[in-house]
């Protein structure tokens, strides 16, 4: 029933024009999924609900794809989604290697976004209750788990790292107290009292920073492979990062499912997780293919599990689906568990739109894969401007306030000076992207169960992750002490 109603030609154009909007969308610093959906809601008044909500969601996949796009051109991501895909997207970038990590990106985020709408049809709603049990300590005990990252994101110095983690998740706590309702850090400045958006920190400290640097080295001289089979991966490095699409549609879609931080915070699990398992982490964030699959197909996998509890709970798994939920309301359909029941037409036919959104960015995304990387032959004096204005917009239009564009200047610096002390920049964007939800999860905890510490260990769900994030710590210390057994042995077996 919802394949042939996505079928009807209005529906199957919605879901076209939601892909293409999505992707111009992305692939612009500072103009993110939720912003392309609000603004697009007031245009959806006179449509079906089919093709109003279809467009939506195939706006919000193909954004979250488009995002890659930028981060891997010109090292400046899109959405904060795409953070993650500047560690080795941008590097290949400048091997030459453009077309390949266009189309890993395309690729991977195609079979993220499908196991993620095929998880949503058939598991919703028994997920959507596993998703209602997390309370603060499970959403406490997940944001430290991602916070444990920062010790192998980016600068090969575990001090470094975790020195800009703590600057990022100081910078979370400037603003209103959301539980007591104190100001802190705001040096009386009335704008800062909201706290400081991620999305200027962001563009300031990826992108804005690279124009910089860039613009001490003059022009660039990036040499293209001009051959189209060199523009696109090979079904060998397909096969290669199988096991690491597997683990990040996995790990995508439980984030999605959480009313937390979603794709975001799934594409630094992702890519972390992928290095942690690799043979050759060493090579991470120097331009590696399963860089680039791990982050992507994670963020894209996170869209479909970010629908589970918006249709099946009412409780938007993200900023994008917060959007999409009030457009549900808008036509009349209240999100909870009779939706699949009032209106199944309805919810199938959109669940199948997403599936087709996925393959639709899927052929745009490899069609212009070798377009997009024509953009490396501008020389480096016309597209630093270009680059540098469309930071100063999209930071400004996100809340059409300078104060925005100041902090995005000011990022910018902090961001060419870390460059030069060996300092990374993912640290601080992670630890800002969780900062809020440790804090607010640790206190609202101890509110809610009297000051008892204990809680973390005695539930379940609070418990796995505190030992995913013991083990996850531990793990490098482990994985040396097996190699120098192993050395040991050898050498051993050798003198005999």
């Amino acid at each position: 029933m919802g394949f042939m109603t996505i079928m009807e030609p209005m529906n199957f154009l919605a879901v076209f024009m939601g892909v293409l909007g999505g992707m111009i969308i992305g692939s612009l610093p500072g103009l993110t999924a939720p912003m392309g959906c609000a603004l697009l809601i007031p245009f959806t008044y006179t449509m079906q609900p089919v093709p109003a909500i279809t467009m939506l969601v195939s706006l919000y996949c193909g954004a979250t794809f488009g995002g890659s796009i930028a981060a891997i051109l010109v090292h400046a991501p899109g959405t904060p989604a795409a953070a993650a895909t500047t560690f080795d997207g941008y590097p290949l970038a400048q091997k030459g290697q453009a077309g390949k990590a266009l189309g890993m990106a395309c690729i991977s985020s195609a079979l993220g976004g499908l196991f993620s709408v095929v998880v949503l049809i058939l598991l919703a709603p028994v997920l959507a209750n596993i998703a209602i049990k997390f309370g603060p300590p499970e959403y406490f005990a997940l944001a430290v788990f991602g916070l444990s990252m920062i010790s192998s994101l980016g600068s090969q110095s575990v001090v470094k790292n975790l020195l800009g983690g703590t600057i990022g998740v100081f910078i979370a706590c400037i603003g209103m107290d959301s539980i007591s309702g104190f100001s802190r850090y705001d040096f009386g400045l009335t704008h800062l009292m909201d706290g400081v958006s991620f999305i200027p920190v962001m563009i300031g400290l990826f992108a804005a920073a690279e124009v910089f640097r860039q613009s001490e080295q003059g022009v660039r001289k990036i040499v293209i492979d001009r051959k189209i089979s060199g523009l696109l991966p090979t079904w060998k490095e397909i096969k290669s990062v199988k096991t690491t699409l597997v683990r990040s549609s996995l790990i995508g879609t439980f984030i999605g499912i959480l009313p937390a931080e979603g794709g975001t915070v799934a594409s630094f699990i992702g890519y972390n997780e992928a290095k942690r398992f690799s043979k050759e982490p060493e090579k991470f964030g120097t331009g590696v293919l399963e860089g680039v699959a791990a982050p992507e197909c994670a963020n894209n996998s996170a869209t479909g599990g970010a629908m589970i509890p918006t249709m099946a709970l009412g409780i938007p798994g993200s900023g994008t689906t917060a959007v999409i939920l009030g457009a549900l309301l808008v036509h009349g359909m209240r999100p909870g568990p009779l939706l699949f029941i009032q209106n199944t037409d309805v919810v199938y036919a959109v669940f199948i739109g997403m599936f087709f959104a996925n393959l639709m960015f899927l052929g745009l995304g490899l069609g212009g894969a070798k377009v997009f990387s024509q953009i490396l032959r501008v020389p480096n004096y016309v597209l630093s401007p270009i680059i540098l204005v469309l930071c100063v917009v999209g930071t400004y239009a996100l809340h059409n306030n300078m104060a925005d564009v100041w902090i995005m200047l000011i990022c910018r610096l902090v961001g060419y000076k870390m460059k030069e002390y060996g300092f990374a920049a993912a640290p601080i964007v992670l630890g800002l992207v969780l900062g809020e939800l440790i804090e607010i999860s640790l206190r609202r905890s101890l509110i809610v169960f009297d000051n008892n510490a204990f809680i973390f260990f005695t539930r379940p769900w609070a418990l796995t992750f505190i030992i995913l994030t013991v083990l996850g710590l531990c793990s490098p210390a482990i994985r040396t002490w097996v190699e120098n057994r192993g050395q040991k042995n050898n050498k051993q077996s050798a003198a005999e």
